[in-house]
């Protein structure tokens, strides 16, 4: 009985009584900032809920089962345009946000079957090259991309008396948090377990019987599908798209993210988008130091905290748990 309970408890999503209260602070803050933060503010803030979904999507194949990516930035622009295409045709956002996830997370099917044989540099190299091919093609198809004059998309129409980016940020809230929560499910799942037994030794996953071919692919495909999604809500935001808005340093931005804010960690992920997010704002005056502070972060944080933002904000909840005994 207290093994059954045990195992309930760490399924838990927040387990501590003292977490439900700040967490449930944190939230409250967010559903309130709006309310009491100038409007540049909550546009800034509209775009972090944007990229958490994109970037706890790349998590979950890098951190969680250790395949590398540089190809987020195609399954990005893939989801764009496919939504950007159905809104134009007057598709029901809900249908166009669930096909643009589908469509990236079809071609990261198709994209994960070089996982099967390559590893390491050899797969990073190979999904570079799919991200590279897929801005190529949108930037030299017009009839895909819309041209020089990119995509109009027609914006939600704010509900409630809400002003047009209070609305948005509601929307987007609701959808990063959705997304959250289904990464949580994920990775207490059997999914999320197998997902981290290949990370650590996929020779030793397949002896126990984790299947590499289905585990594998499907990591590809939800965290395209994340993606995906991540670049309808993108363009439904911004009401606009354009290829050059989906090239290389896309997917850097949401390796970095990953990387600094914490590997194999949702909350990281969090962190993650909300770090290169604030980067370019805080240096807008100094835009081609934004390159040089995501790089230097980045040794910093491999050689002092190899876990990312989280990791530190998790060293010091014990550090302040434990206090005064250390």
């Amino acid at each position: 009985m207290d093994l059954i309970e045990s195992y309930k408890e760490e399924l838990q999503l927040i387990r501590k009584p003292w977490t439900r209260v700040w967490v449930g602070l944190f939230v409250l803050s967010l559903l309130l900032l709006p309310w009491y933060a100038p409007e540049h503010i909550t546009y800034v803030v509209t775009i972090i809920f944007i990229y958490t979904v994109g970037v706890q999507g790349q998590n979950l194949l890098i951190g969680y089962t250790g395949q590398i990516s540089f190809g987020q930035a195609g399954f990005l622009a893939i989801g764009a345009f496919t939504f950007g295409h159905l809104n134009r045709m007057g598709v029901p956002w809900p249908i166009g946000l669930f096909v643009a996830g589908l469509a990236a997370g079809l071609f990261g099917l198709v994209v994960g079957f070089p996982s099967l044989r390559l590893k390491g540099p050899y797969l990073a190299i190979a999904t570079l090259g799919f991200g590279v091919a897929v801005y190529q093609v949108f930037v030299n198809f017009e009839v895909l991309s819309g041209g020089r004059m990119g995509l109009i998309i027609h914006k939600l129409t704010p509900i409630f008396g809400l002003s047009a980016i209070t609305f948005n940020y509601y929307f987007n809230f609701l959808i990063a948090l959705v997304f959250t929560l289904i990464s949580y499910n994920i990775v207490s799942s059997y999914m999320g377990r197998a997902f981290i037994a290949i990370r650590d030794n996929d020779i030793a996953a397949e002896v126990i019987g984790v299947n590499l071919t289905r585990y594998k692919l499907l990591s590809f495909a939800i965290s395209s599908f994340y993606t995906g999604i991540q670049g309808g809500l993108y363009g439904l935001f911004m009401g606009y798209l354009e290829p050059n808005m989906f090239n290389f340093m896309e997917a850097i931005t949401l390796f970095v993210a990953v990387i600094i804010g914490g590997l194999a960690s949702v909350e990281g992920s969090i962190m993650g988008a909300a770090f290169v997010i604030l980067v370019p704002q805080v240096f807008s005056a100094y835009k081609d130091m934004v390159p040089v502070v995501y790089g230097v972060t980045i040794l910093l944080v491999l050689i002092f905290e190899p876990f990312g933002l989280y990791g530190r904000w998790f060293k010091m909840r014990l550090y302040f748990r434990n206090w005064p005994f250390r």
